[in-house]
Parts: structure tokens; sequence; C-alpha cells
């Protein structure tokens, strides 16, 4: 059988007939308002034209442009309406990781990055798009040079606001400029974060009397976020060997959110008769703890009989793939607990005499099954499950979906009465 001869493209024999002005005059034309054509004329043309290195540069520095008021629109919106649709938020994000990528092979013109810089500064003063850190990266990215680095650092400074200060102070500590990074640190020094900051700066420039200064100020004054400041001191006052303050500074950090990964680092770095008296004033810290975090400590020191009230007390989870740990408890006392463990795994259950989806009705059906294990399994009572189980059915009969679902989950359920 002969194959099919290809149609023509009349585009194409036209295309074959034209002048080369014409074709020039066209693909300009075409070009001239939609940045993305213009964009893939540069990147068809590089591949097929020789060019000078100078084209090479003008051509990536094209291209980088192309790619910002390609986006432009999308952004602008984003900014006008406080962010929008993922959709929208992942394309802009995508096209400004395409631009980093151009400006990272160090081929971009300083009046490019420059232009483009000046284009980023606005949405990042008006931090109303949602994509605060893909237009700080962005804005890194143009800076090749310190000069680069400080004009940036200076158009930040002068949005006078906290993040993009927090930005110029940064930039300011890596350009070396001591004198304008501790004029925008003094000017915040709130929480224990800024002092560690300036605590650090100090102690690498080694002035260790003033950093040991602004730690002990910052332990005082901090409003929160004290985890590197008190790292800090008790790296110091383990490194002078004082001992007492090294546990009393590990002590705050393991009780403020205390957790069981926390609990046993603790422990760790206790000697037996450390842990001896600690122990207690640690443990009497644990009703600050979160519930879950609360739990895996119990379980880690096998008090069982304070794990299931807490169990019980907490309910099942309404979503169980993030409460692995809770489910994996509750697992273990089944055996020494099952009353309790059955309350629990019930109050999953929810209300079972109301409407729901079938995505509800699925997952409800995978609680009914732990229901059944630990009365017929367990508690070795098969009467009591069907008892109860035969009632839900009933009650649920006019819910063909609910019975569908628990019918491919719970054994016998089809079978009930």
């Amino acid at each position: 059988m002969a194959r099919k001869k290809k149609t023509a493209d009349p585009l194409t024999d036209l295309l074959a007939a034209a002048q080369p002005e014409t074709l020039i005059k066209l693909i300009a034309e075409l070009a001239e308002d939609r940045p993305d054509v213009r964009r893939e004329c540069f990147d068809f043309l590089k591949k097929h034209v020789s060019l000078t290195a100078g084209q090479k540069v003008r051509s990536e520095g094209e291209i980088v442009m192309a790619l910002w008021w390609e986006l432009h629109p999308d952004l602008e919106e984003l900014d006008d309406c406080g962010g929008g649709d993922y959709g929208t938020e992942d394309h802009v994000a995508g096209l400004m990781c395409d631009i980093q990528r151009k400006l990272a092979g160090k081929q971009i013109e300083e009046k490019v990055r420059r232009q483009l810089l000046d284009e980023v500064l606005p949405f990042i003063k008006s931090a109303n798009a949602g994509l605060d850190d893909p237009l700080y990266d962005l804005a890194y990215a143009t800076c090749y040079s310190d000069e680069d680095w400080r004009r940036l650092a200076q158009a930040l400074e002068a949005i006078s606001k906290d993040w993009p200060t927090d930005h110029a102070r940064r930039i300011y500590r890596k350009l070396g400029d001591r004198e304008k990074y501790l004029e925008l640190r003094r000017k915040k020094l709130v929480y224990g974060g800024d002092y560690h900051d300036l605590a650090t700066f100090y102690w690498n420039e080694g002035n260790r009397k003033e950093a040991l200064a602004v730690a002990e100020e910052g332990m005082k004054k901090g409003q929160g976020r004290m985890d590197e400041l008190r790292k800090f001191l008790a790296d110091r006052a383990h490194e002078g060997g004082n001992r007492e303050r090294y546990l009393a500074l590990q002590f705050e950090q393991t009780t403020d959110d205390l957790t069981l990964a926390k609990y046993k680092a603790f422990k760790k770095i206790c000697t037996a008769e450390e842990w001896k008296a600690h122990e207690p004033k640690l443990l009497g810290q644990l009703d600050h703890a979160w519930a879950s975090e609360l739990l895996k400590i119990l379980m880690h020191r096998k008090e069982y009989g304070q794990a299931v009230t807490v169990l019980v007390k907490e309910k099942y989870p309404s979503y169980a793939w993030d409460s692995a740990d809770e489910l994996r408890a509750a697992k273990q006392l089944e055996t020494r607990f099952p009353e309790q463990i059955l309350t629990y795994y019930l109050s999953g259950l929810g209300n079972l005499n109301s409407n729901a989806t079938r995505k509800e009705y699925a997952e409800r059906a995978k609680v009914m099954l732990k229901v059944r294990h630990m009365l017929v399994d367990v508690l070795k009572d098969e009467n009591r499950w069907k008892t109860f189980a035969g009632k839900v059915k009933r009650d649920n009969l006019r819910r063909p979906a609910f019975q569908e679902e628990f019918a491919k989950v719970v054994p016998g359920w089809r079978e009930l009465v």
C-alpha cells in the first residue's frame, strides 16, 4: 500500500517565496507585543545562526527581559489582588526561576541586570503578590559584584520596612560594611534571634567580651526565638568549663517547646547523677508540652497508664495521616487497656446518623474495622460486636454509599442483621 503523500503547508510555501526584508518585518511585528514570541525567536536564532560574542551577550539579556515581560502581567495581577490561584503563582515563580538560571551564567550585561532590578523592587516594596521569596531570590541573582550588592542593599534600606531592611542588613554584613551593619542592627533588637545575630558578629570579629555582653542582654530582653541565643551561650559555657551554667541553659532549651527529641538529647548530655537531679524538674514541665509530644515521651518512659489517658482525652485524630505516632501508640496499648482504646477508636467514628461524603464514609469504615478488631480479636466478644455493628447498619440502611464503603472494608458487614 502506497504511503499517503504529505500535504504541503501553504504557510511554508509563502515563507519560501518571501523576500528576507519581508520575513524580518513579519517576525518583528509578531514579536513586538508578545514577549514569549520574542524570547522564542532569540532562542531559535541562537541555535541556528553564528553570533559574535557581543551578540550572544545581548541575546541573553534580551531573553532575560523577554521572560520578565512575559510574567509581568500575571505578577501585576497577583500584586493588585494580594495573591491568586496556585496555577498563576506557580507559572510566575517558574518563569522567575528561568530568569535566575540565565543570570547564574554570569553572562548578562550590567545595564540589563540593573533594569531588571528596577522592575523587581516595586513588587518587593509592595510585598502583596504572595511571592516574596522568589522576588528576593531574583533580586539577589542580579548581583554579580560588590557594587551590585551595595546598590541592592541601599535600595532595600530605602524602602524603610522591616523585611527589606533585614535583607539590607545581611547584605552589608556580607560586604564587610561594619558601620552600616551595626547601624541597622541596633535599630532592631527585639527577638533572641536579633541578639544572636549581633553577638555572633562581635564573636566572629574577635570581640568576645562584647559578644557575651550582647548575648546576656538578649537573654534578659529577647521576646521569643531564643534557641540560637541559648545555644550560643551554652557553647561558650561548655568551652569555659562552666558545667552548671551549661546544663541550666540546656535545660531551658529543652523545656522550651518540649519534645521527645529534646528530652532524649538532654538526657544524653547528662551524667547519671545529673540526670537524677534534673529528671524530676523536667517531668514537672510535661504539662506544657503538646499532647502529641507528651504522648511520645510517656510511651518512651513506658508510663502507659498516663499515655492512654492522653489518648482518650485527645480522641481519635480527624486526619489519621497526620497522627502516625498517636495511632502507633494506640496499637501498642490495645492489649493493656482494651476498653480505653476501644473508647478511643469509637471516638473516630463521629456522628454515624448524619449524611456525609463517600470519602468520609470510607474513612469511618477504616475506623470501624479497628473497633471490630478490639471487640472480636482483643476482647473476644463477638456478640458485643454484632449487637453494636448491627445497630449501626440498620440506622444507615437508607445510605447506600455508607453501606457500600463499609462492606468494602469491614469483614462480614453484608451478613449483619
